[in-house]
């Protein structure tokens, strides 16, 4: 093994309960970010996005 793979290298067995609850999270907010800014970054969106581009800095 090189050293990269054995940083890396992870045993599986020795997860307790918290580890797994904590990656189960991790990647589901991982996935969950991905398709929130796909769905909001898609180019069909951009004339709306570009609408709203300095709308924080106008007075009302």
């Amino acid at each position: 093994m090189s050293v990269l793979e054995e940083y890396l290298s992870t045993d599986w067995a020795s997860m307790t309960s918290q580890d797994w609850a904590g990656l189960i999270i991790t990647v589901l907010v991982f996935f969950g970010m991905l398709i929130t800014f796909a769905l909001a970054l898609r180019p069909s969106k951009r004339k709306e996005m570009e609408e709203q581009k300095y709308k924080i800095l106008d007075d009302d």
